[in-house]
């Protein structure tokens, strides 16, 4: 019974935190979209807010994500959603809509921009160089950082790129490839495929 309760309270919550910042928030629609379609969702009705509600509930990690997005890292409702992961997004980084996550323990992103549908897992690094916060990474559209990915530096770093489990990337990284190593190199093309 105390289970049921606390489940329809949760619902409740999701649906006013709906109203107030994702019913007309096109970011977070992005975010929202791009989660269900990654972890391939299937949700019914096909709505944003019914999508909203799905993964409010069964996913912690996206509920992490959208506490961030909205500014509300102390927000009263978030220990209804979201375990202590130990992840840091700093407030000055700018993430365009998409951003993805599976497992955001023990990360830390502080970048100048990433780009849209920016996907990461557990342990991910991006910083500045020698503590200076004006020599932090620009990361393009549609990059994928596995787990232990360390990024560091005023380096760019393209879009369509994949990053592999471990890497350290400490220069730039063209458009449309996949790099892996410590340090990071060039392993393929994405455009041969």
């Amino acid at each position: 019974m105390i289970h049921l309760l606390k489940h329809a309270h949760r619902k409740y919550l999701i649906t006013r935190l709906f109203v107030k910042y994702v019913k007309d928030n096109t970011i977070i629609h992005q975010d929202i979209e791009r989660t269900i379609a990654v972890r391939g969702c299937k949700v019914s009705p096909d709505t944003i807010e019914k999508k909203f509600h799905h993964l409010m509930l069964y996913y912690p990690e996206y509920a992490h994500i959208f506490f961030w997005r909205i500014n509300a890292r102390y927000h009263k409702w978030k220990p209804h959603f979201v375990r202590d992961f130990n992840c840091k997004i700093f407030g000055s980084t700018k993430i365009e809509g998409g951003l993805m996550c599976y497992h955001p323990f023990a990360t830390v992103i502080n970048a100048k921009s990433i780009g849209k549908n920016f996907q990461f897992r557990n342990s991910l690094t991006i910083g500045n160089k020698h503590n200076d916060n004006t020599k932090i990474p620009v990361i393009g559209d549609n990059v994928v950082a596995g787990a232990n990915v360390v990024i560091i530096g005023a380096i760019t770093i393209g879009d369509n790129v994949v990053i592999g489990a471990g890497s350290v990337v400490v220069k730039d990284v063209p458009s449309n490839v996949v790099v892996a190593g410590n340090p990071a190199k060039i392993i393929r093309s994405l455009n041969d495929e």
